[in-house]
């Protein structure tokens, strides 16, 4: 790497002359989604450890007072196809404008040279998995791809001498996987999950309150699906294990084709123990009022929602995909199950079957979150900036 990163001043975040102020860019930042809930806490984190932190993105929002300096990207959130492009552009202008210190980028979204690249998602890989074949949507989702793919080449290629700090090991290996060009800048930095807003018994009275509201019976299990990208995340395996699992209901928290999925309930007879939540902002009620969470996903680069709901005390049932198998020990802390119905049902059987089992196994995955804390997230990041202001890495 160059011995000084690209935006920072000289002598910037060396001894004595403070932390090196930070520059984040991301498409939105705050609010709904574990990777810009993950964005924002970086920001207020390292506004905390005294850095002067600037965010350039569409939408940016933190708690009032976070002292963040916000610069706006007048860009549309969608459709993608227009959407990514337009910020590549725009984001890139005002990049120039308001850059100031180490410059991350989360993920390639624009055309200037970048210190770190945030990496949340490797669509090389992704887009590489057998398993995609029939997508709902695959002429819209094909074109999709290839844009993906090659701004994520022409980014890794403009800047080779980034660090590209991936949000777990599994991310890690498939970058260095698919770009061994840059195998010897990739690092780790795992996301962070709140393991103080998201603890047993965090909105518990609500949670009461929300398994009455879906009428879930005296004795009734109540599994929770959290996310979008449904047919990803693995919601119809899901759905499908209901009817092998007699006494679960099944609660699913976000944005999805919700008419095909229900679709899917109804032709197998379990449409009433389908409950839409749609969007929710807090979804700690769902996890007091949940015995299990599942989450049959086929690709993931760090789940925070697996987290969140480890970190809140339940028994987890998910792939073994990046972030999830650096959580979770199958038949420790929860199960390591096939993006299948059958593996599914066959686990909601046996912890609906025992109480016991439920609470030990929620109980060590409380332990295990712990291990994640946002605190960690943001201290890595400061040493990695701090670093490379430094000259050091």
């Amino acid at each position: 790497m160059s011995a000084q990163p690209s935006g920072v001043p000289a002598g910037a975040g060396r001894e004595g002359s403070g932390p090196v102020p930070v520059t984040i860019v991301a498409h939105d930042v705050g609010s709904v989604g574990g990777m810009e809930r993950q964005l924002a806490e970086l920001a207020v984190g390292l506004r905390g450890l005294g850095h002067d932190v600037t965010v350039v993105a569409r939408k940016c929002v933190l708690p009032a007072g976070s002292g963040v300096s916000f610069h706006r990207v007048r860009a549309p959130g969608r459709p993608f196809l227009l959407a990514y492009p337009w910020f590549l552009l725009a984001g890139s202008l005002a990049l120039r404008r308001a850059r100031r210190g180490v410059v991350q980028s989360t993920g390639p979204l624009v055309l200037n040279g970048v210190d770190t690249i945030a990496v949340h998602y490797c669509h090389c890989a992704y887009r590489a998995s057998p398993e995609r074949a029939g997508h709902l949507y695959a002429l819209y989702d094909w074109a999709v791809g290839v844009l993906e793919r090659g701004s994520e080449a022409i980014g890794v290629r403009r800047n080779r001498s980034a660090r590209f700090v991936c949000v777990s090991e599994g991310v890690a290996e498939e970058v260095r996987r698919c770009f061994p060009a840059v195998a010897a800048n990739v690092v780790t930095i795992h996301n962070g999950v709140d393991v103080e807003e998201f603890a047993p018994g965090a909105g518990a009275e609500e949670g009461r309150a929300l398994r009455a509201e879906l009428g879930i019976p005296p004795g009734g299990m109540l599994a929770a699906f959290v996310g979008g990208d449904w047919e990803r995340k693995g919601l119809g395996p899901a759905i499908e294990a209901l009817a092998l699992a007699p006494g679960w209901h099944l609660a699913v928290a976000g944005r999805g084709a919700q008419r095909a999925f229900a679709e899917l309930a109804a032709s197998l007879g379990v449409q009433e123990r389908v409950h839409w939540l749609g969007v929710r902002e807090d979804v700690r009620p769902l996890y007091a009022a949940a015995d299990a969470f599942v989450l049959p996903s086929r690709y993931e680069t760090f789940s925070l929602v697996t987290f969140e709901a480890a970190a809140s005390g339940l028994p987890v049932i998910a792939a073994d995909v990046n972030g999830v198998r650096e959580l979770i020990r199958s038949g420790e802390n929860g199960y390591l199950v096939a993006p299948a119905a059958e593996p599914i049902a066959a686990r909601l059987r046996e912890l609906g079957a025992d109480e016991a089992l439920r609470s030990r196994l929620g109980a060590a995955a409380r332990q295990a979150a712990l291990g994640f804390g946002w605190e960690r997230m943001v201290r890595a990041h400061h040493e990695l900036f701090e670093a490379l202001a430094a000259g050091s890495t």
